[in-house]
């Protein structure tokens, strides 16, 4: 039997579940947080509705609503322009933020930090080997992301966004103060026309070790999105009580 990695850090078990809104307008991405109500309390803030204008003013109506918020933007640029924009970042009172590159480009944002808790990314769950080596990594994924892991660790980032089929070996050979965030969740079937390739259940996640789970579809594709947003939050509940 594979050994549970679950977490033991001290995160209230609804706020596990991470809702990422990858909606087209703010006012799509208003209507769905009012849908799911107290079955969400944390969300993720990407690209997507960064273009739609109004981002700010967005997050702190989330803020208003006693929401917590991840900025996932995977700031990448040299360095210095990384440091200043997750120190303009870390004012605006979010929970987490991305950041992509090599080490000084972790180690400038883990300076300018402050209280905000930054995530270096690993590998994205939507790429697999043969996209790896596409663009020139010729590694195996699970080393890739193990090395990221450790040398974001070892220069002051709180935590990494992986895939969870690495989770498990990230705990193994780590610890657990890294926070370890897992999007990918598929608490049902995998579609085909579905763009991640390195998924896992819900379960599987926080066997694994993860910290935070991030699902988007599953819940914005569903019949009843609170229906199944509250399904996960009870999978995610039922892990802990059993531990």
């Amino acid at each position: 039997m594979t050994p549970s990695h679950l977490s033991t850090k001290p995160i209230p078990v609804r706020e596990r579940l991470i809702m990422a809104l990858d909606v087209p307008s703010i006012a799509e991405a208003q209507a769905l947080v009012e849908e799911l109500g107290d079955a969400v309390l944390f969300y993720k803030v990407g690209m997507e509705l960064f273009m739609c204008g109004d981002y700010f003013g967005f997050i702190e109506w989330l803020q208003a609503r006693n929401k917590k918020v991840f900025v996932d933007l995977k700031f990448f640029d040299v360095p210095a322009t990384v440091g200043r924009a997750i120190k303009a970042l870390s004012n605006r009172g979010v929970d987490l933020a991305t950041i992509h590159g090599n080490d000084a480009i972790m180690e400038a944002a883990a300076a300018a930090k402050g209280n905000l808790k930054v995530l270096a990314v690993t590998a994205l769950t939507s790429l697999d080997r043969g996209d790896l080596e596409d663009l020139g990594f010729k590694c195996d994924v699970r080393e890739l992301v193990l090395s990221r892991a450790k040398r974001a660790l070892q220069i002051g980032c709180d935590g990494i966004v992986s895939s969870g089929l690495e989770a498990s070996m990230l705990r193994t050979e780590l610890d657990h103060r890294l926070l370890v965030i897992i999007p990918g969740i598929r608490p049902v079937d995998n579609r085909e026309d579905d763009d991640q390739k390195r998924v896992v259940s819900v379960e599987q996640a926080f066997q694994n070790g993860a910290d935070y789970i991030v699902v988007g579809r599953p819940i914005r594709d569903a019949e009843n999105r609170k229906e199944m947003a509250e399904k996960i939050q009870q999978q995610i509940l039922s892990q802990f009580q059993n531990a």
